[in-house]
């Protein structure tokens, strides 16, 4: 594994799947990380099991006052970012015709607002360099029932890593994204019933061309790479969801 020691890394729904797998790698990798998410409990459990490296900040990613306060406390714990992983957002699947304004609003206000806003709150804090590491979709690029909503705020957030890539170029500051396809997360298991979750993970493995899911373990080691090895490479999406989108 690389030494990431003396660097600092914000990760925003850092709590728990690829946020937490990616903290975990980055601590045990040297850095010093603050993860963020909405759940204290949650929050809590994953600082634990990080060690003193890692600091929780309690936030929702969809509000700005609580965005201006993660970013005092970065600055106030860390000083500068080294890499940003925008990584906050949540799944929610839902048949066209039954879908509410509420459920829309919602879903387009944390996972597209509340990433750009990230960026924006912690952009001056960024050190010449840094990475910042959107994370997308595999549903982005391919056309899934019950998913129109979530599926097109990804592909909202593939646009922004190119502008943004764009407007934070003359810092020396590198965009991209990290593209998940069919990662076990756990996630699955908190927006539908065991039967529902352990029903639809099956089918996506059966059609995926590595007949598997992936692991956080998998994807954490690709954000690491698009945000500190990278370096000639901006604007760019990094699919890691075993072939989908691919073959």
């Amino acid at each position: 594994m690389n030494d990431y020691s003396g660097k600092n890394a914000v990760i925003t729904g850092g709590g728990s799947g690829i946020g937490f797998a990616t903290a975990k790698l980055l601590v045990d990798c040297g850095a010093r990380v603050v993860i963020t998410g909405r759940s204290q409990a949650t929050l809590d459990t994953a600082r634990r099991s990080l060690g003193p490296n890692a600091t929780a900040v309690r936030g929702d990613v969809s509000a700005l006052p609580d965005l201006d306060a993660l970013a005092a406390r970065v600055h106030d714990g860390l000083g500068t970012v080294d890499a940003l992983f925008v990584n906050a957002g949540i799944t929610r699947t839902m048949p066209f015709a039954a879908t509410t304004e509420e459920m829309y609003d919602e879903s387009f206000a944390v996972n597209v607002k509340g990433a750009f806003f990230t960026v924006q709150k912690l952009a001056p804090l960024l050190s010449t360099g840094a990475g910042v590491v959107i994370t997308t979709s595999a549903v982005n690029v391919k056309g899934m029932a019950g998913t129109g909503v979530y599926a097109a705020g990804k592909a909202a957030l593939r646009s922004m890593a190119r502008s943004l890539s764009r407007e934070l170029l003359p810092r020396g500051i590198r965009v991209n994204a990290i593209s998940p396809g069919p990662i076990d997360t756990g996630i699955l298991e908190s927006t539908m019933t065991a039967e529902a979750a352990a029903e639809f993970k099956a089918a996506r493995a059966a059609e995926n061309p590595m007949r598997r899911l992936g692991e956080t373990e998998e994807v954490a080691r690709a954000v690491v790479f698009l945000a500190f090895d990278a370096t000639y490479t901006t604007g760019a999406e990094l699919a890691v969801d075993g072939g989908a989108t691919q073959l």
